[in-house]
């Protein structure tokens, strides 16, 4: 009988016995898959909390800041500033006052414009050079600054002709202007501020005087000052 059953145990496949796991592999396979589960509902998660940031709008900090920091600008500043206007300012008006065209006052204001557009290359000069500066003496700084004064010298070469002088002159206070706020930002918000509204309103006056050359008619200022006495 023994035999038997001995026969018997022999031909049970022990493959599914041995293969079946233990009550603590289970348990430690349960909860890998627990912990990989979480992870996934983590990772979901995460995917959508982290949504693609979207470009912010890029306003000028001009607009923002540096023309609210105006009222911030020193007194002497901004009374040299605007009484700088006045040889732009000026030429317009008596032109428009007398209605005639003089070629004498718009080559003076030209002649002014350049020597301002110099004048700003300059600042940046004196800028640079102390050593507790935030604008650094480098070739960025002061090179740069050389471009204006050679626009200067091209315009007063044009002096036979004021169109192409004084367009040269509107694209030097164009250029500092630029250099002064976007290419070399270091320049206090309250003189930045100022700088645009003076440059503004001497590119008005320029352009004031060229048209002025098309509507009223052209007379010499020395014939008239003759004709008075």
């Amino acid at each position: 009988m023994f035999h038997l059953v001995q026969r018997c145990c022999s031909h049970i496949p022990l493959k599914r016995v041995l293969s079946r796991p233990s009550r603590s592999q289970l348990l430690t396979q349960a909860s890998a898959c627990v912990t990989k589960a979480q992870e996934f509902h983590c990772s979901l998660r995460c995917l959508k909390k982290k949504k693609p940031k979207e470009p912010e709008p890029q306003q000028l900090g001009l607009l923002r800041h540096d023309m609210r920091s105006l009222k911030d600008s020193p007194k002497p500043a901004v009374y040299l500033g605007l009484a700088g206007l006045i040889p732009f300012v000026s030429v317009p008006v008596i032109m428009a006052i007398q209605q005639t065209y003089y070629p004498e006052l718009a080559f003076a204001q030209m002649t002014y414009g350049a020597t301002i557009v110099s004048f700003l290359g300059g600042v940046r000069w004196g800028f640079a050079l102390p050593e507790n500066s935030p604008a650094k003496p480098d070739w960025m700084n002061l090179g740069n600054s050389i471009v204006p004064p050679l626009l200067a010298w091209f315009a007063i070469l044009f002096k036979d002709d004021l169109t192409p002088a004084a367009i040269m002159v509107i694209i030097g206070l164009g250029i500092a202007l630029h250099y002064d706020l976007a290419l070399l930002p270091t320049y206090p918000s309250w003189f930045k501020a100022l700088r645009v509204l003076l440059t503004l309103v001497a590119i008005f006056s320029l352009v004031v005087t060229l048209g002025l050359m098309d509507v009223y008619p052209e007379k010499q200022l020395s014939n008239s000052a003759s004709k008075s006495k």
